[in-house]
């Protein structure tokens, strides 16, 4: 039997859900749990960890059939234009990934699973129907407010509100952005980016409650700090010269910035050890990106 066959569908199937960029999403429950007081309960996380990353994986199978045709054009080294992967299996992919997630975000409990249900929801209702609309964005930023949300569960989801909606926030800039990253576009499209990354950055400190600790308020300051930059630097670049590489790397480095955003608004929920924890997954992303990029 020639390992070859089997190695190349392996990285494939990689590629199809961006497998590394998961990494990305790990926080976000972490940052709603500690939102809503949620106690620390390692089977919990990792339960929900699992349904945040089955769900983003599915979503990404998805995005790659949905944008079949248009990928055969723009992103040809895709698995689905390269044909290493058909359209079938891309969307029986992301099938069987949704109802995987589904399936750990219910293990979890009812809470949890009444939000992963329109999650999901929105993902599918994205890639199918709203991704080349003017409501893209903001479902793509739904998609992600509700992953902040699951991790505090349906009945104390109102804790969460702050930072799902900074996180969602985040996200709709780096969305917009994405929509232009093969194309290029004007200076004023990632500087709208630039100018969101520091309004969230600069509310999220706001928000921190001044009953909080000061090493606590300390630790949310310099995580979001290394945000500010680690999104920021990348738009500025772009600004500057807004063609399709540039601004594909502002795109790459707003996903990996979504970590220090959470591990910061995690560490603001009162969680700072498991905030730093987090953090450590940043520069694996960063590294894996190079193999398997995440946009």
């Amino acid at each position: 039997m020639n390992p070859a066959g089997p190695l190349t569908a392996a990285r494939a199937l990689v590629e199809l859900v961006r497998a590394p960029a998961a990494l990305t999403v790990l926080g976000d429950t972490l940052a709603g749990a500690a939102a809503s007081g949620r106690p620390p309960a390692p089977g919990r996380t990792v339960r929900l960890a699992a349904a945040s990353t089955c769900l983003y994986w599915a979503g990404m199978a998805l995005n790659d059939y949905a944008d079949r045709h248009e990928d055969a054009e723009e992103r040809p080294h895709r698995p689905v234009p390269s044909g290493r992967i058909s359209p079938r299996a891309a969307l029986g992919t992301a099938a069987a990934l949704t109802g995987a997630g589904l399936t750990a975000a219910a293990s979890a409990g009812r809470d949890t699973l009444a939000v992963a249900v329109p999650l999901a929801a929105t993902v599918w209702a994205y890639d199918l129907a709203l991704k080349h609309t003017p409501y893209g964005p903001a479902t793509m930023a739904a998609a992600r407010g509700l992953d902040v949300l699951m991790g505090a569960g349906a009945r104390r989801a109102r804790h969460a509100c702050a930072p799902a909606a900074l996180l969602a926030g985040h996200t709709y800039a780096i969305t917009a952005v994405s929509r232009r990253e093969t194309l290029g576009a004007g200076a004023a499209l990632p500087a709208g980016a630039l100018a969101a990354t520091g309004a969230v950055a600069l509310l999220a400190a706001a928000l921190t409650p001044r009953a909080t600790g000061r090493a606590r308020r300390a630790a949310s300051t310099a995580l979001l700090g290394g945000y500010a930059l680690a999104a920021g630097s990348a738009q500025l670049t772009a600004t500057v010269r807004p063609d399709p590489t540039r601004l594909k790397r502002a795109v790459g480095a707003g996903i990996h910035a979504m970590i220090p955003l959470q591990a910061a608004l995690t560490a603001r929920g009162g969680s700072a050890r498991a905030a730093f924890s987090l953090l450590a997954a940043y520069p694996l992303a960063r590294a894996l990106s190079r193999k398997v990029s995440p946009t």
